[in-house]
């Protein structure tokens, strides 16, 4: 009995049991993955603030003003869900919607397919590319009021450089102002002209990044130009459009600047989009319990749109 109790407590050869010994680096370990946690929770504490401050207190003051009914004086009244059910019945709501989704449909492909060819076309042996690619993004440079600035001098239909322009050719002029679409065409056209260039800079270096072998292979086997561009560039450039697809529709769905300052959403409300639309609800008329109930349904189909969009695309983390 002795004995047994005597080999039991006696220590191995090397100091302390081997469970004591293994302890101590796992506990090292565990201490150094704290440390990096700690670390890593500290550098994203401003971007969480500034995050928290600037986007989860505006929407959650959002959400609860749409609740309530204002007027622009004083506190506002809680009606729960009747700004959401006010919605459903208003015509001018349906044709904010409608011209937001066509503005988005035209815009955001023709855009993108833009940017992808003059990436394509500055990408090759070019002469003065650096000149070109220079030109294409100046308007990056532009604010969107100035850009629109712009647009007004352009296609203003009393004193537009286009319409001298078109006089001068013998040409009747547009009624870029009054003419409902017209109008519409004159948003988007200023639009393309300030959006290609994003576009085209974002393209030009996923090309970059394409590996030049793939395309002397394909053209040693007989692809033509247009068999390279369509089999080996645009998928090869797929994680740049899924990127530029859900910002391009994003700007469109958020799109003000430029249609305020040129058009104001008319004539007739046929530039009107959700934002003016939000934008004259709550600061002409004073209704901002329904301008925010506007915005909450604009966040939730641009929510909507990228989460269908990040589970359908197959091609946002294809690596060469």
């Amino acid at each position: 009995m002795t004995l047994r109790v005597e080999e039991r407590s006696a220590a191995p050869a090397g100091g302390e049991p081997a469970r004591l010994r293994e302890s101590g680096p796992r506990r090292s370990r565990r201490r150094r993955n704290l440390g990096e946690t700690l670390a890593g929770l500290a550098f994203l504490s401003p971007n969480m603030l500034l995050l928290g401050l600037f986007v989860l207190v505006p929407l959650v003051g959002a959400v609860s003003i749409s609740l309530q009914a204002t007027n622009g004086f004083g506190s506002g009244r809680f009606i729960g869900w009747d700004n959401y059910v006010r919605l459903f019945s208003d015509g001018l709501f349906w044709r904010s919607t409608l011209n937001t989704a066509l503005f988005t449909l035209i815009v955001t492909p023709v855009s993108m397919a833009m940017g992808l060819g003059i990436a394509a076309l500055l990408n090759s042996v070019l002469p003065a590319r650096g000149v070109f690619r220079s030109i294409v993004i100046v308007p990056m440079a532009i604010s969107g009021v100035a850009t629109a600035l712009i647009g007004v001098l352009i296609f203003d239909q009393n004193s537009g450089i286009l319409d001298k322009m078109l006089k001068f050719a013998g040409l009747p002029s547009i009624p870029w102002q009054s003419g409902q679409g017209a109008a519409f065409a004159s948003v988007v056209i200023v639009t393309l002209w300030w959006r290609v260039g994003f576009n085209m800079l974002i393209y030009l270096a996923g090309l970059q990044g394409v590996n030049p072998g793939l395309h002397e292979a394909a053209r040693l086997d007989g692809a033509n130009g247009w068999q390279r561009f369509r089999y080996i560039t645009v998928p090869m450039v797929g994680p740049s459009s899924f990127f530029l697809l859900i910002m391009n529709v994003i700007y469109s769905f958020q799109v003000f600047d430029i249609i305020f300052v040129m058009t104001g959403g008319g004539p007739q409300n046929a530039t009107s989009v959700l934002v003016t639309y939000a934008y004259d609800t709550g600061f002409v008329t004073r209704d901002q319990g329904y301008a925010a109930a506007i915005g909450v349904v604009l966040l939730l189909l641009t929510l909507a749109f990228t989460a269908i969009q990040w589970r359908i695309s197959r091609t946002r983390d294809q690596v060469e």
